[in-house]
C-alpha cells in the first residue's frame, strides 16, 4: 500500500468511525455528552462576545495607531489643499498666451505667498506650490516653448487646469473617516494631511498564552516520548497578525501543581484574552474545564462540530461588559489553527472594534471527502481560478497549512469538484493587521 493509499484509508475510517454530534459520549467531541456548536454559529457566538464588551480607548501618537481602530470620526481640521496649489511643475500663466515671462526665480513649494501675476505675464513653478493671485491656469512644462522672453502654448489652455483649488480634498470639519476604521498607513498619511498629530483608537487586545504538556520540549529533536512544542513559536506571530498584543507565553505542566497555576493564571492574568492549548479534551490531565468551572467561567461555546479542532472552547470571566475571556485551542497543531481561525480571530477583530472578514468563496480543484456530520478546515492553495486541497492535513500536522494560502471550509458529507467552498484566509497571505 503507497503513502497516499493509506493516508485515504486512514481518512476514510477516521471519518466513518466518527459518532454524530449529541449522538454519543462526549457529543461532537464536546465534554459532558451535549451537542458541540454547528461551526458558522460557533464563529458568530466568538464574534458576539467580542462586541459585548466595554472597549478600552486611548491617545496615541500618529506612530503608534497603526493597526488599531478610530474610536473618533476623523474630521478635517483644516482645508485640504489648504491653498491653491499647483498640480504640475510648469508655468503659472494669466491671460491668454503667448506670455511675458517674469525675470527672476520661479515659484517653489514652501515658499512665500508669490506676487500676484499680471495679465499676460508667466512665471516658473513647481508642484505643490502656491498659486500666484489671478493665475488663469497652470501650464506643463512639456506643453510649452520658451522664444526669448515670450512663453507659447503647445496646446489650448483651459481656465483652471492643473490647479488643484482649496478644499478640492475637504473642508474644514468634512468626515473624513467614521469610527471604527482601521488605521492603515494610508489613513496615517491622511491623518497628518489633515493637521492630526495624535488619534484616538481602540487599542489592540491583550493576550496571554498558556502552553499545557509535559511531553514538549522547546530545543532539539523529539526523544523519548516527548516532542517539540510547535505551538509556542506559532501562536504568537499568529495572534500578532490577527491585531493582538501578546503580553506573555507561559509553559504550565499537566501535574496536579500545574492544574493550580493554570487556575491561578487564568483568574490572576490582566490579559483580554487567554489562550490555552492542550488540555481541552476529557483526558484524566485535561485540567481547562475543571479549571473553568472552578473559576465559574461561563462556557460560550464548548466544543465545535468541525475537523480539526472539534474540543476547542470559549469561555467569559466576569460580567458580559467587562470580563475577559478564555479560548481553549486543542493540543494538536492544526486543530489548534482551527480554532484560532474559528474563535480566536472573530473575537480578537470584535474586541478590536474591527468589522469581521468578508465571506466569499473559490471553486474547489477536485472532490473532497467530508465528515458525515461536522465541518471540515482543509489547508488549500488559491489559484487564478481554484481552491487546491493539500495534503497532509491532519490534526497534529503543520506541513500542508505552512504551504497553504487559507483553509477551504468543506460541509458535511464533503464537496464535488467545481464546488464553490468559503475560504479563510490565512492573516499573512491577507495582509492580516498592520504591525
Amino acid at each position: 500500500m503507497t503513502p497516499t493509499d493509506a493516508d485515504a484509508l486512514d481518512e476514510a475510517l477516521a471519518l466513518v468511525s466518527r459518532t454524530p454530534a449529541g449522538e454519543g459520549p462526549g457529543g461532537g467531541g464536546g465534554a459532558g455528552g451535549h451537542r458541540a456548536t454547528a461551526w458558522p454559529r460557533a464563529r458568530e457566538a466568538a464574534a458576539r462576545a467580542g462586541s459585548g464588551i466595554r472597549p478600552r480607548t486611548h491617545r496615541v501618537p500618529l506612530a503608534d495607531a497603526l493597526g488599531e481602530v478610530l474610536e473618533q470620526p476623523l474630521e478635517a481640521l483644516t482645508d485640504l489643499p489648504s491653498f491653491d496649489t499647483s498640480a504640475m511643475d510648469g508655468w503659472a500663466v494669466a491671460g491668454p498666451g503667448p506670455w511675458t515671462v517674469r525675470p527672476g526665480g520661479g515659484v517653489l513649494a514652501g515658499s512665500d505667498r508669490p506676487e500676484p501675476l499680471h495679465d499676460g505675464e508667466a512665471v516658473r513653478i513647481a508642484t505643490g506650490a502656491r498659486i500666484p493671485a489671478d493665475t488663469t491656469a497652470v501650464l506643463r512644462s512639456e506643453h510649452s516653448r520658451e522664444a526669448g522672453t515670450q512663453l507659447h502654448a503647445d496646446r489650448p489652455v483651459q481656465t483652471g487646469q492643473d490647479i488643484r483649488a482649496r478644499g478640492q480634498e475637504c473642508r474644514s470639519g468634512d468626515l473624513l473617516l467614521p469610527a471604527g476604521s482601521l488605521v492603515t498607513p494610508a489613513v496615517l498619511g491622511l491623518a497628518a494631511a489633515a493637521g492630526y498629530d495624535e488619534l484616538a483608537t481602540r487599542p489592540r487586545p491583550r493576550v496571554e498564552i498558556l502552553v499545557l504538556g509535559d511531553e514538549l520540549l522547546t530545543e532539539g529533536r523529539p526523544r523519548d516520548g516527548l516532542i517539540r512544542d510547535a505551538l509556542s513559536p506559532m501562536l504568537g506571530p499568529w495572534l500578532a497578525r490577527l491585531g493582538a498584543e501578546v503580553t506573555a507565553t507561559r509553559r504550565i505542566g499537566d501535574d496536579p501543581a500545574g492544574a493550580a497555576a493554570l487556575l491561578d493564571a487564568v483568574t490572576g492574568s490582566e490579559a483580554d484574552v487567554v489562550i490555552t492549548t492542550g488540555g481541552t479534551a476529557s483526558g484524566p490531565v485535561d485540567h481547562v474545564r475543571p479549571v473553568l468551572a472552578e473559576a465559574g467561567a461561563e462556557l460560550l461555546v464548548d466544543g465545535v462540530a468541525v475537523r480539526p479542532g472539534h474540543p476547542m472552547l470559549l469561555a467569559r470571566l466576569g460580567d458580559r461588559a467587562d470580563g475577559r475571556h478564555v479560548v481553549g485551542l486543542p493540543g494538536n497543531p492544526l486543530a489548534a489553527v482551527s480554532a484560532l481561525l474559528t474563535l480566536a480571530e472573530p473575537l480578537l477583530r470584535a474586541l478590536a472594534g474591527r468589522r469581521q472578514r468578508p465571506r466569499y468563496a473559490v471553486p474547489v480543484q477536485g472532490d473532497v471527502p467530508g465528515h458525515p456530520h461536522d465541518t471540515r478546515l482543509v489547508p488549500v492553495l488559491l489559484t487564478d481560478e481554484h481552491a487546491v486541497p493539500l495534503r497532509y492535513h491532519g490534526p497534529a500536522m503543520l506541513r500542508g497549512v505552512a504551504a497553504a494560502d487559507a483553509l477551504a471550509v468543506v460541509p458535511p458529507h464533503g464537496a464535488r469538484s467545481g464546488q464553490d467552498l468559503e475560504i479563510l484566509d490565512l492573516p499573512w497571505v491577507a495582509g492580516g493587521c498592520f504591525t
